[in-house]
């Protein structure tokens, strides 16, 4: 009866997985799996992550980091596995409600935009400050427009959902 139990669990676990996701999101890991396994053999292993790596332009990938990367996972990393691993990775991700708050306390007229200098000094001086290169790393990934503005009702939206609203 034990074993029976154990299984059990182990199949609510890889249910409740799929439930973590819109059916959109499901497809769109799917997809993302589906290129990382290079071999086609229904798993990502270490040679599917440096040939990943290889498709994106980066040839130098150190065995150690494949390594690492490869012990994040409980086991073998099928499609269950691998989405199970990103709801981990996302599961302290405040709702979008949530981060658009925080930010609509610095738009008290809610232009959904702020001045990429005032974030700035905002996110080194305050509470968990920021390092000049998170910041500059921030604006990397989310370019202020011409006028030096962060729009970030966007920028919510991305680190809710993971992709850019306007891509849809």
């Amino acid at each position: 009866q034990a074993p029976k139990k154990a299984k059990k669990k182990t199949s609510e676990a890889s249910s409740n997985v799929f439930s973590m996701f819109e059916q959109a999101q499901i497809q769109e890991f799917k997809e993302a799996f589906t290129i990382m396994d290079q071999n086609r053999d229904g798993f990502i292993d270490k040679g599917d992550l440096r040939d990943t790596f290889a498709a994106l332009g980066r040839l130098n990938v150190g065995n150690e980091e494949l390594d690492e990367m490869m012990k994040e996972a409980p086991g073998p990393i099928n499609f269950t596995i691998f989405l199970a691993m990103f709801g981990e990775k996302l599961k302290g991700t405040d709702p979008e409600e949530t981060i658009l708050n925080a930010f609509k306390i610095f738009d008290p007229e809610g232009k959904g935009i702020l001045k990429g200098d005032d974030i700035k000094y905002n996110l080194m001086s305050q509470a968990d400050k920021f390092t000049e290169d998170e910041v500059n790393q921030m604006f990397t990934n989310f370019p202020l427009d011409v006028s030096g503005n962060l729009d970030y009702k966007n920028l919510c939206y991305v680190i809710t959902h993971g992709e850019d609203k306007e891509q849809e």
